[in-house]
């Protein structure tokens, strides 16, 4: 190839670069990154305003908190970092892909294979064995079955419950109960652990148990972001973003 002609190439590569950075390309450390995000809910004739302009960046392997009081917005930012909601505006990349103004279709299929969730309620089906219920997202995933059994008893591993694989939610503490969501939320693999109150049912022995496992999941260089109220939560983290009235009041080293 010519030198010119090399150039030209190059010239041109920079281009298409530069027309899919505009779409798709952060930083290579960046897993979220969100631009002026805003979400107003139309309520009649009042808008409630729940986010107001949100900057934030969490990179690949951080275990970030974001506390802030009832009414702060935090569950809402949850809901739009989770992709079960779209903000009114700004930019949502995730892992470098917009996904603030997908469709519904393509966010359902984000929260399937990029995204593991992890609630205070559990959220376990109650007539399903553990297993079963781990296996879901690789069901719906169109996971074979043996990769899927292979997967979610390696996952029930990780939290200590391969024992327990073939009981029903019925016949567990609370605490092996959130190991079984806990479980359910790495088996995909994905690129971001969102958990929202994830002791919030639990006694302190048993919610301190479950934060060593986020530990040892931050150790392995996963990415966790956890909504929570209670500021004894937040400090374990290695960062604590403040919510206060729509709007980041402090981003803090945490633990």
């Amino acid at each position: 190839m010519t030198d010119s002609a090399l150039a030209g190439l190059v010239l041109t590569l920079g281009a298409v670069d530069a027309r899919a950075g505009d779409a798709t390309v952060t930083a290579a450390t960046s897993l979220i990154h969100l631009s002026q995000i805003s979400k107003t809910y139309d309520s009649g004739e009042l808008a409630v305003q729940a986010l107001r302009e949100i900057d934030l960046e969490v990179r690949k392997g951080e275990m970030v908190a974001i506390s802030g009081p009832s009414g702060s917005g935090k569950s809402t930012l949850m809901h739009i970092l989770g992709c079960l909601d779209s903000p009114t505006s700004g930019r949502y990349l995730l892992d470098g892909q917009d996904v603030s103004a997908m469709s519904g279709f393509q966010l359902a299929g984000v929260r399937n294979r990029r995204i593991g969730f992890i609630f205070q309620t559990f959220n376990l089906l109650p007539k399903a064995s553990l297993h079963r219920n781990v296996e879901l997202p690789l069901l719906y995933a169109g996971v074979g079955s043996a990769e899927r059994r292979d997967r979610a008893a390696a996952a029930l591993s990780r939290v200590g419950l391969f024992e327990r694989a073939r009981h029903r939610p019925s016949e567990l503490s609370g605490g092996q109960r959130q190991r079984a969501a806990i479980a359910r939320a790495i088996v995909m693999s994905p690129s971001l652990i969102l958990a929202d109150e994830p002791t919030g049912n639990l006694d302190s022995k048993t919610g301190g148990e479950i934060l060593q496992i986020f530990h040892e999941m931050h150790g392995r260089g996963e990415t966790i972001v956890i909504v929570t109220h209670d500021p004894r939560i937040a400090e374990q983290c290695q960062r604590v973003v403040h919510i206060v009235d729509g709007r980041v009041e402090t981003d803090s080293a945490g633990a």
